[in-house]
C-alpha cells in the first residue's frame, strides 16, 4: 500500500476538485433526507444513495482505468490501497467500491 500512497492521495485530491458539485449535492442530499418528514424521507433518501453510486462510480473507473496500467498483482495491491483511502477519506462512497 505504501507504494501507491502519494499517487492515490492526488488521485482523490483529483476527484474532489473535479468533483466539488457532486460531492456538496451529496451532501445537500443526506441534510434534505434528515429534514424530511416521513412522507419524504424515502424519496429523498433514493436521490441521495444515487448521487453516492455517481459517486462510487466516478471513482471505481478511476481506479479501474490506473489498475489496467499495471501487472495483476501490482493492481491487486493498488486497488485495495485506493479502496481503503476512499473509505478513509470519503467514507460515504465506500461501501460499494469494492463491488463496482
Amino acid at each position: 500500500m505504501r507504494r501507491f500512497t502519494e499517487l492515490i492521495q492526488r488521485q482523490l485530491d483529483l476527484f474532489e476538485r473535479e468533483q466539488a458539485a457532486l460531492i456538496a449535492d451529496c451532501e445537500q442530499a443526506i441534510r434534505a433526507y434528515d429534514a424530511a418528514d416521513r412522507e419524504d424521507a424515502e424519496e429523498r433518501y433514493s436521490e441521495y444513495a444515487d448521487l453516492v453510486e455517481t459517486g462510487t462510480d466516478l471513482l471505481a473507473d478511476l481506479r479501474d482505468n490506473f489498475a489496467m496500467t499495471m501487472d495483476e498483482e501490482a493492481a491487486e495491491e493498488y486497488e485495495d490501497a485506493f479502496n481503503r483511502a476512499v473509505a478513509a477519506r470519503l467514507p460515504r462512497f465506500a461501501l460499494e467500491i469494492e463491488n463496482s
